[in-house]
């Protein structure tokens, strides 16, 4: 572990499926994750800022928070953030007041808590709007790729939850449906996206705000390196890998430097060891584990052995 980087980490941002917790394909039962419970109980009694940023859509923040509760994570409303709420926040800063929504009935539920109008396909003016979102939606068919379709050929911008091709599950990989029906659009109208899931830095930087915590002080936590890590590393924030969900160690090791975290956790209970203490607080000891090493570690040994080798030849 970096103890300057350690150091800095004054915000957790945790990952939800693969890292606290596996949910069936249906997202309607929960499975915790070894140490889930007890490191954000830690955080909580800490008084370090944290949040729970999925890229699922199906459930507005409080009802997903709220779920999250009766598992038994201690997680408040406000803790809880989703692709929705971003995106509701960035068609108002735009001046987008009505939107067509791909999704379920949550999806839309951030949009219109922030007076934003939403349609579904099929309802009159369905295609006149500024914007199109998708979601989760798993019943989703091609009038609604069609009425979304022509809504961007009239003009309208395409934002997107999550553009990432499958989550973790109990039953392993399940396939994202947002990233289908976007490829679907996408082929049909060649429209740039606004992608307000990870990995988009947009989405980090507002955490960050919301958390009242720089970026370059996170850590983010999760399982996927084409999503939290490539998020963290772009936006200059602590990546922390987790073995519980889409990527094994082995995998962790082979991924590009854009794609590799700082560390690999042995549990999620190290998050822990990288949070910096409150000011005035005396820190808990360390727990220093093998397996936690930076990624570093391994590449310099990997290179004193080929240069051992080199000399031998060289004999």
């Amino acid at each position: 572990m970096s103890a300057a980087r350690a150091a800095a980490v004054r915000g957790v941002v945790f990952d939800v499926d693969g890292t606290l917790l596996l949910s069936d394909r249906t997202l309607g039962e929960y499975e915790l994750l070894p140490g889930a419970v007890e490191v954000l109980s830690a955080l909580n009694e800490r008084g370090v800022p944290f949040a729970l940023f999925t890229n699922g859509s199906a459930y507005p923040p409080a009802e997903q928070a709220a779920k999250l509760r009766t598992a038994g994570l201690p997680v408040r409303d406000e803790q809880m953030l989703t692709p929705s709420v971003i995106a509701a926040h960035h068609m108002r800063e735009r001046g987008i007041a009505r939107t067509l929504v791909l999704g379920s009935a949550g999806v839309g539920a951030a949009l219109r808590d922030a007076g934003i109008q939403t349609v579904h396909t099929g309802e009159p003016g369905a295609t006149e709007v500024g914007a199109v979102y998708v979601g989760w939606h798993p019943a989703c068919g091609m009038k609604d790729i069609e009425a979304a379709a022509r809504a961007i050929w009239d003009g309208a911008k395409l934002y997107v939850a999550s553009d990432v091709p499958f989550f973790a599950t109990q039953q392993g990989r399940t396939i994202g449906y947002s990233f289908a029906i976007t490829a679907a659009i996408r082929r049909l109208t060649r429209a740039p996206m606004i992608l307000t899931g990870k990995p988009a830095v947009l989405a980090l930087r507002f955490v960050a705000a919301r958390l009242g915590v720089p970026v370059r002080e996170l850590a983010v936590v999760g399982d996927d390196p084409l999503v939290e890590i490539l998020m963290a590393r772009r936006a200059g924030a602590t990546a922390l890998a987790v073995t519980t969900g889409t990527t094994s160690r082995k995998e962790w090791a082979r991924q590009a430097r854009t794609h590799r975290p700082h560390a690999i956790l042995a549990g999620l209970r190290e998050v822990l060891d990288w949070v910096a203490a409150p000011a005035g607080a005396v820190p808990a000891p360390r727990r220093r584990a093998r397996a936690a090493r930076t990624l570093p570690r391994p590449t310099r040994a990997r290179r004193s052995k080929a240069r051992a080798r080199l000399a031998r030849r060289a004999r």
